[in-house]
C-alpha cells in the first residue's frame, strides 16, 4: 500500500477532528463514503454538527462547495438551474443552479416536497443534470451530503425509497458526552475558533477513489455481501421492503474503502460488517406492527449479521 495514500487520509481526518468532537464514527464513515464515490445522508437532532461536518470536509479539500437550504417553497429549478431569455443578446441562455459544484450540502432535505427532492436523483446517480432537454455533466468528484432531523414531523416530507436508495450510506450523529461537550465549548468559545485548512487537492481525491476500485475482493466476499443483502428481502417477516442491488454495490465499495483506510489492498469480512449498518439501515422498510413493537432497521441488520455465515 502506497504510504502517500495513508498520509492523505490521515491529513483529511486530522482537519475534520479539529472541528468535529466526539463523532468518530460519523467522520470515518463520511470519509469512506467520499472515497467510495457515493453520497451520504446525515441524520441527527439539531446542534450535533451535521452542517459543520459538511463544511469542514469541503474546507479540507480544495474543491467548490455549495449549500442548498431545502424549504417547502423551493423549486427544482432552484437546484438544477433553468433557461432564461436574455433581452440584451436577444437569445436564450442557461443559468446553472447550485448543484453544479463538487461538494453539495443539501441542508434539511426532508423540508422540501418530493418534487424538489427528485431534482437530485439524476445528479446523484448519473452525475449529470438535464435542463429543458439538454444534459450537462457535473464536476468530478461530485459528493452530496444531505442532512435531516429525525424528530420533527411538522413541515417535513419523508424521503421516498427512490431518493434514499441514491445515498450510499446513512450516518446517525448522536449527542456528545459531557467530556466532549466541554471540549466543544473550549474550542468554539475562545479567542481563536478552529477552521479547516485545505490539505487535499481534487486530483488526490480522484486518485483515492481510483485506488478504492483497485482493492481486491475475492468471490467469497462477493457471496457474503450478496447473502447479507438478500437476507434483508427474505430473512424477517417484519421487513416489507428490502435492500436493492444498489446496496450490494455500495456495501462492496464501502468495504473496499474501509480496507484502504486500514492500509490493506484486499477486503476481509470485518470490513463488510463494519460498514453494513450505514449502507443498509435506510434501505429497509419495516411493517407498521414491527415499528409499534420498537423494532428498528438497526436491530434487523444486527440479527442478519449474526445469522449469515462469515466466510
Amino acid at each position: 500500500m502506497d504510504k502517500s495514500i495513508s498520509q492523505d487520509i490521515a491529513d483529511l481526518k486530522f482537519q475534520l477532528q479539529k472541528l468535529i468532537v466526539g463523532q468518530e464514527n460519523a467522520l470515518e464513515k463520511t470519509v469512506i463514503t467520499l472515497i467510495a464515490g457515493g453520497n451520504v445522508l446525515l441524520e441527527g437532532v439539531p446542534g450535533v454538527a451535521k452542517t459543520l461536518l459538511a463544511r469542514s470536509l469541503a474546507g479540507s479539500i480544495n474543491s467548490s462547495f455549495s449549500r442548498i437550504q431545502f424549504t417547502p417553497d423551493l423549486l427544482p429549478s432552484d437546484i438544477t438551474g433553468t433557461v432564461v431569455f436574455n433581452l440584451k443578446s436577444n437569445e436564450f441562455s442557461t443559468v446553472f443552479g447550485p448543484v453544479f459544484h463538487q461538494i453539495i450540502l443539501a441542508d434539511e432535505i426532508n423540508r422540501a416536497p418530493p418534487k424538489v427532492q427528485s431534482a437530485l436523483l439524476e445528479a446523484m446517480q448519473e452525475h449529470q443534470v438535464t435542463i429543458q432537454g439538454t444534459t450537462y455533466p457535473l464536476p468530478s468528484p461530485f459528493f452530496v451530503i444531505a442532512t435531516e432531523n429525525p424528530l420533527e414531523s411538522e413541515g417535513t416530507y419523508p424521503l421516498p425509497e427512490a431518493e434514499t436508495d441514491r445515498f450510499m450510506t446513512k450516518i446517525v450523529m448522536t449527542l456528545p458526552s459531557i467530556d466532549d461537550e466541554i471540549v466543544i465549548m473550549e474550542r468554539f468559545c475562545g479567542e481563536r475558533v478552529p477552521h479547516a485548512e485545505p490539505v487535499l487537492s481534487i486530483e488526490k481525491i480522484l486518485a483515492l477513489q481510483n485506488s478504492v476500485r483497485k482493492i481486491h475482493a475475492n468471490a467469497k466476499i462477493h457471496h457474503y455481501i450478496a447473502e447479507i443483502v438478500g437476507a434483508t428481502r427474505t430473512a424477517s417477516p417484519v421487513i416489507t421492503i428490502g435492500a436493492s442491488p444498489r446496496a450490494s454495490i455500495g456495501l462492496l465499495m464501502c468495504s473496499k474503502a474501509h480496507a484502504l483506510l486500514n492500509g490493506r489492498d484486499y477486503v476481509i469480512p470485518e470490513d463488510v460488517i463494519h460498514v453494513s449498518m450505514e449502507v443498509l439501515r435506510h434501505r429497509i422498510r419495516l411493517s407498521f406492527e414491527a415499528q409499534l413493537d420498537g423494532i428498528t432497521p438497526d436491530t434487523v441488520i444486527k440479527d442478519i449479521l449474526t445469522t449469515v455465515s462469515i466466510p
